[in-house]
């Protein structure tokens, strides 16, 4: 699996996030709904990349840097065929690489409380987030 920074334009990103905006709006109050559609995510302050194996979009993931020391995670999706087979995890710690190198003091997220979301939840634990109302944070 290779993890890269990706434009936005392969048909296999878009099918991809415009599910991940589909569950969102499916299992959220609307105004509870935090995730980026594409024009949102080609911000200049959002880094994208995606995760591909041989070709196939295994899952995605961003990065907002909200100022110098803080950024804020976005639009992370794994495939439904690609679940349960290491992707997501290892999408966070390319994340949490790139967190380092950029020196952020602070990683956040927003997250749902419905159980659709738990096994985000127990990801994002796993690696050192903490459950802080709606939003998940790690810090440096």
């Amino acid at each position: 699996m290779d993890i890269l920074l990706d434009d936005l334009q392969d048909a296999g990103v878009i099918e991809l996030l415009q599910a991940h905006l589909a569950d969102m709006y499916a299992t959220s109050p609307r105004e509870s709904v935090h995730a980026l559609d594409i024009d949102e995510l080609s911000h200049p302050s959002i880094t994208f990349w995606c995760a591909k194996n041989q070709g196939e979009v295994l899952g995605c993931v961003a990065i907002k840097e909200l100022n110098n020391t803080h950024g804020e995670i976005k639009s992370m999706r794994t495939a439904a065929a690609a679940r349960n087979q290491g992707v997501a995890t290892a999408l966070v710690l390319h994340l949490l690489n790139e967190a380092k190198r950029r020196g952020y003091q602070q990683l956040s997220l927003e997250t749902g409380t419905m159980d659709f979301f738990a096994p985000a939840r127990r990801l994002y634990q796993r690696h050192g987030f903490e459950y802080c109302g709606f939003i998940c944070r790690l810090s440096g």
